[in-house]
């Protein structure tokens, strides 16, 4: 009888330790480079006490890569052998001797192209409870590569690297998810200013007003597509200036939009963008608006003394919203003034998407400057991608932070 009672608890007490773990969330900041307007994460890596880094945020780049001069050991750090599981589980490798080599675009740099050979070391997280940074937990086995000097040229000076946030099984975020069985999910919330939000596999988020029970971030779900591809997609059916939709060729929609986390405004074709703009441009002149002179790269601007103030979410322009599949029929992504024009100098402002030419690899490309201050969770489980609304309409951003005590 004592015999079965103490199989029962060690069994209670191991399947208590696992559904803790799977319900664990982890948390990192980001950073916003106010020069550049790139976005970057910090976190340790090695076995040093404190040993930060400094990662831009990419949702294109498959493996992370860095510097490892800038670790401050170098004692934990493993090579990988070219004929490892490792190795092999990361497509595209290569070898050098018995060396791992990964070869990967660079996303700014001015170098097209980064080579580095394949790594493992410690990275270290926090858990958390939505809002807090609680305890330190590190991933034993972190793969990522070591690149020359050369591959950080064209990126701003705090950056050491860049953390791969891909679809791929070999990014950031999907080893974090499998090293600690968690939702395999993550959520950012790109500040405009000051520190915001990197959740991994995130259940709560504490941004006041808004918590996780009784008063939750409202989110719209649209399907994820690309991924195989290394990218994310969202199917775009048609886009709205001011409540009216745009005349456009449907063939300008087939390619959906991709999210970019290194691209700060929003690029469209050639004629997604004059048609966006035209009428922008007239829904803002009934508004009082004034035209003025353009300011590159910028080919509408404004005099912002004409425009009034949206107390919560910038300029009261013309609002341009994506209509996106939803569960139900089509639902809508809504952009404002803090994020559909950007000051330029004292009285200008200035339509704030670029025109992409006629003939580009990507017909849509939403960059950062839009996607602040909106909580994005990336949902491998689904493949769906769960947008909020700006949050400035409720008062707050990505940079609001529970009081810590």
């Amino acid at each position: 009888m004592g015999s079965s009672l103490t199989r029962l608890l060690v069994f209670l007490s191991i399947f208590a330790a696992i559904a803790l773990k799977s319900n664990s969330q982890y948390l990192l900041p980001i950073t916003k480079h106010e020069p550049t307007n790139l976005f970057y994460t910090t976190f340790n890596v090695g076995s040093a006490a404190k040993s930060p880094v400094n990662l831009l945020l990419d949702l294109g780049t498959n493996l992370t890569w860095l510097d490892c001069r800038k670790l401050k050991s170098l004692s934990s750090l493993r090579l990988v052998t070219c004929q490892s599981s490792t190795c092999k589980s990361i497509p595209g490798n290569g070898c050098a001797g018995k060396s791992c080599l990964y070869k990967q675009p660079n996303p700014l740099g001015q170098n097209p192209v980064v080579t580095g050979r394949v790594v493992q070391d410690r990275a270290s997280l926090y858990t958390t409870d939505g809002g807090k940074f609680l305890s330190q937990v590190s991933v034993r086995h972190f793969t990522f590569s070591c690149a020359g000097e050369k591959a950080l040229q064209g990126l701003p000076p705090p950056v050491d690297g860049v953390l791969a946030l891909s679809p791929g099984s070999s990014s950031f975020t999907k080893q974090v998810t499998s090293a600690f069985n968690v939702i395999p999910k993550f959520s950012l919330c790109l500040p405009s200013s000051g520190t915001g939000h990197f959740y991994i596999a995130g259940i709560h988020y504490f941004i006041p007003p808004f918590n996780s029970s009784d008063n939750p971030i409202p989110r719209t779900l649209t399907p994820i597509k690309g991924t195989d591809s290394g990218d994310y997609l969202i199917t775009v059916k048609s886009i709205y200036v001011g409540g009216t939709a745009l005349k456009l060729n449907p063939d300008l929609l087939t390619g959906g939009a991709k999210l970019s986390t290194v691209v700060h405004y929003t690029v469209l074709q050639t004629d997604i963008y004059n048609a966006l703009a035209q009428s922008f441009t007239l829904k803002a002149k009934a508004m009082g608006i004034a035209k003025v002179p353009s300011v590159a790269p910028f080919k509408h601007c404004f005099d912002s003394r004409t425009a009034g103030k949206n107390l919560t979410a910038g300029p009261n322009v013309p609002v341009i919203e994506i209509g996106l599949p939803g569960r139900i029929g089509e639902v809508k992504w809504g952009f404002y003034g803090a994020n559909t024009v950007v000051k330029v100098k004292e009285t200008v402002m200035c339509l704030a998407f670029i025109d992409g030419g006629k003939t580009p690899k990507d017909l849509m490309v939403i960059g950062t400057h839009q996607l602040q201050d909106h909580m994005l969770e990336f949902d491998f489980s689904g493949t769906v991608l769960a947008f909020s609304e700006s949050l400035l309409l409720h008062n707050t951003s990505c940079s609001t932070w529970p009081s810590q005590k």
